[in-house]
């Protein structure tokens, strides 16, 4: 796989939101998300409002550009909504079809474990299509582990398909209590 020096990696802005929207819906028209009922896509407004969401939370919500495009984007979402998981992540990363292969997947997976180790979160997991073999590589070239299997969880393509649960741990991940939280400003 070769690497485009080339290719910068930020936090996602507004003016990103319709590039974004393109990839996904590529993904969901044929990529692994195909079978997706395309009226559960998001809309340019409904992205722009759970971006700004999740950036105010301190999610990590990122792109990857190259020539001025938008050719990759990740992000991260609460693991469970129960506040004892509060230091756990569930991360997604798309990358443009016609970009695959130049190592933006890579990019965007070290810049979004920076990032949420930075933002003090302990763990991340991730839901892969069992059949998926670049994006298996890519989870444990950083370390992900494979932590289970949901059999028959997927249908797409006329049949049922299995997701793997891969899981890395952040900083000192499960090592150590987290830090107290802040004293009260009363």
């Amino acid at each position: 796989m070769q690497q485009d020096k080339s290719i910068v990696i930020r936090p996602s802005r507004d003016g990103d939101v319709d590039a974004m929207l393109a990839i996904y819906r590529r993904h969901i028209r044929r990529g692994i998300e195909e079978g997706v009922d395309e009226g559960d896509t998001p809309q340019p407004d409904d992205l722009r409002e759970r971006r700004k969401n999740l950036k105010s939370r301190r999610f990590p919500h990122l792109v990857a550009i190259k020539e001025g495009a938008v050719v990759g984007y990740a992000y991260v979402v609460l693991f469970r909504k129960r506040p004892a998981y509060r230091y756990t992540v569930k991360h997604s990363i798309y990358v443009h079809h016609e970009h695959l292969g130049q190592g933006i997947g890579g990019l965007l997976m070290r810049g979004l474990i920076d990032a949420c180790a930075a933002a003090g979160f302990r763990q991340m997991i991730g839901y892969i299509d069992a059949e998926n073999v670049a994006s298996l590589s890519l989870h444990e070239r950083f370390n992900f582990v494979r932590v289970g299997v949901l059999q028959g969880v997927a249908y797409r393509y006329g049949r049922w398909a299995d997701s793997v649960m891969v899981q890395r741990s952040l900083g000192t991940g499960a090592t150590t209590p987290p830090p107290p939280p802040p004293l009260s400003t009363r």
